[in-house]
């Protein structure tokens, strides 16, 4: 279903969100003080507006306490800016306000008076990048609770053309104690599959687990052929 959404702060994280909100249908409104930033979203968003946020007055004319829910997406230097304009937005009686903060002592304020939810960027970008970027095979990483989460890779060689079990994927009593979630093929997704179901060249598998689990698939010993074929696998890049 789609909502109307105001994005407040458009910097490279709010303009990113304002742009895959409007891109899947729902109505944007995005807000920001500086002209130049709003005149590159025109025809990205549904409406761009030079306004101060900070105003409650300029946010009522604008319509935002009509709006199913609030993004504060203002920077890190702006950390007093966003809780006063979280705490306008709650007066506001907005439905679910989403706030970004710097830090956890900034979130626990944001949280505190009133914000639905808590987003951490850099935060979240740091531990990707600790995940994925020293592991060839990983394209993505999601932390889902401390010590585990969700990785998209691409298979290794010796997996392919073999069964999920064959390759000691198929859950806790699997090799890795890891589960496949679902197999991306192409454009479509094979959600919790067999675990007789092939995995094929051109394949993603999201894989979920613990991360030192994951972790063992791209470092087991080479009598596994793992190690052998991650070496091939960086080798290739």
């Amino acid at each position: 279903m789609n909502k109307q959404v105001c994005v407040i702060g458009l910097g490279r994280f709010g303009s990113t969100v304002a742009r895959e909100l409007y891109q899947a249908g729902h109505d944007v409104l995005a807000v920001d003080a500086n002209e130049s930033t709003i005149q590159d979203m025109l025809g990205s968003v549904t409406y761009a507006v030079r306004a101060d946020a900070t105003n409650e007055s300029v946010l009522r004319e604008l319509g935002v306490a009509d709006f199913d829910v609030a993004i504060v997406a203002l920077g890190n230097d702006n950390i007093q800016s966003s809780i006063l304009v979280t705490v306008i937005l709650k007066s506001l009686d907005i439905p679910f306000i989403v706030a970004r903060a710097a830090n956890e002592l900034h979130g626990t304020t944001l949280e505190r008076i009133g914000a639905d939810k808590i987003v951490y960027p850099e935060m979240e970008s740091a531990r990707r990048v600790a995940h994925v970027d020293f592991n060839a095979g990983v394209v993505d990483f999601m932390e889902i609770a401390p010590g585990s989460g969700i990785v998209k890779i691409h298979p290794l060689e010796f997996m392919l053309r073999k069964t999920i079990e064959e390759v000691g994927l198929a859950g806790p009593q699997g090799q890795y104690g890891v589960v496949v979630l679902a197999i991306r093929r192409g454009r479509s997704y094979i959600v919790n599959p067999s675990k007789d179901e092939e995995i094929r060249p051109g394949d993603l598998l999201l894989i979920a687990g613990r991360n030192d689990n994951v972790a063992r698939i791209y470092g087991a010993d080479s009598e596994s052929g793992l190690a052998a074929a991650a070496a091939a696998e960086r080798n290739g890049r």
